[in-house]
């Protein structure tokens, strides 16, 4: 990767919907040069896939939670299920498995506390080999990005 190939990464995470011909003004390269560049960074893996990023508030799901979990045990099948189980809920935008007093950190976005409440009452204490769970909320954001500095 060259010093293009970042340029073109930080303008794309920036807006994804930039066209090609726009790039290419910015990068000073042919359109069909940047198209490739593109390409080879989309099989390569390095741009996993394009998303639309959306605002929180005006979906309802304003919400946000850090919940810490805590497994009963840490048995490769009970790890297994507790992953498979998160993966299947809507309400968790990130899960992380993480060290020290907790085992994982989930990310939730939900509309206020009762729903939270349903969530957890519903939801996530019905996951199995959960030994405790630990919820810190949101009082303002700081920062959030998704621009990873190249």
């Amino acid at each position: 990767m060259d010093a293009i190939d970042k340029k073109l990464l930080k303008l794309l995470q920036t807006d994804s919907k930039s066209t090609t011909k726009e790039l290419s003004m910015k990068l000073n390269l042919s359109v069909t040069a940047v198209y490739e560049r593109i390409k080879k960074l989309e099989k390569d893996g390095t741009i996993k896939k394009y998303v639309a990023l959306v605002d929180r508030n005006k979906v309802g799901k304003s919400y946000v939670v850090f919940c810490h979990i805590k497994l009963i045990q840490h048995a490769k099948d009970f790890i297994a299920e507790f992953e498979n189980a998160i993966l299947k809920l809507d309400e968790v935008l990130e899960c992380f498995h993480v060290s020290g007093d907790y085992d994982y950190i989930l990310k939730i976005c939900v509309r206020d506390m009762e729903e939270y409440r349903e969530f957890m009452v519903t939801k996530l204490t019905s996951i199995k080999h959960i030994g405790s769970t630990h919820s810190s909320f949101m009082i303002g954001e700081v920062k959030n990005t998704t621009v990873f500095d190249i």
